[in-house]
């Protein structure tokens, strides 16, 4: 809308003047400069702000969406009965040539897991050496580690040791363990030792079947026999 208004100037004829709307004056060009460089500036101040805070939500969110290990599983406690049986059974160990080395026989066989031990029932152990020694031995009870090196003779425990000459051994006690891979036998136990007619009677005994050798356990009673047909005579320790 235009209004238009009458000048009246003296000695000049009447002029109409036409009026527009009124327009602010231009902002000059170095202000608009100045405010760009405060908003220029602004940002430059707050954008490491800004970048901490989108790494940290980031790294927040890479925690709560991380699958977490699971939590750790009890230790379950073993079985202190039997985990498998086997009756009349039979186990055969062969030497780094191939021959037999070891068999162990029984009515019945327990494993008990929490010890690794197991338990024979009427046991039955035939061990040859390479030189041709032969070992023996039975039992009404047996317990024996998972390699079957060590065995412990329990209830009527006898051993039979075979020489490379052909000479005899026999052990009877009511307890004997036998090393089997070392070849040896001892008891803490009363036991009886038999050779040939002759016999002794001790208090333990530590016996070594590669060297032949017996230690007997005192007191000592002995029986010696040389012959068939001769007189015995009797010692005593």
């Amino acid at each position: 809308m235009t209004a238009q208004a009458e000048l009246h100037l003296p000695d000049l004829p009447e002029v109409t003047v036409a009026l527009g709307p009124l327009r602010s004056p231009p902002a000059p060009a170095g202000a608009r400069l100045a405010f760009g460089l405060r908003v220029r500036n602004t940002v430059s101040a707050y954008l490491p702000m800004l970048l901490m805070a989108l790494l940290a939500l980031g790294t927040w969110w890479l925690v709560k969406n991380t699958p977490t290990a699971p939590p750790p599983v009890a230790e379950t406690a073993l079985r202190s009965d039997p985990d498998y049986q086997m009756k009349g059974f039979a186990i055969t160990r062969y030497g780094a040539d191939g021959r037999v080395s070891l068999r162990l026989e029984g009515d019945l066989m327990r494993h008990y897991p929490d010890t690794d031990r197991v338990e024979i029932d009427a046991v039955r152990i035939h061990a040859l050496g390479k030189d041709g020694r032969v070992l023996d031995a039975v039992a009404r009870r047996a317990l024996t580690n998972g390699d079957t090196s060590e065995v412990q003779l329990l209830g009527g425990a006898q051993v039979r040791a075979l020489g490379t000459a052909g000479e005899v051994l026999e052990i009877e006690s009511e307890f004997l363990h036998a090393f089997l891979d070392l070849e040896r036998v001892r008891t803490h136990l009363p036991v009886l030792v038999r050779q040939g007619r002759s016999e002794a009677r001790a208090s333990g005994l530590e016996y070594d079947h590669l060297s032949r050798q017996l230690q007997l356990q005192g007191p000592v009673r002995t029986v010696f026999q040389p012959g068939v047909a001769g007189a015995g005579r009797k010692a005593s320790k």
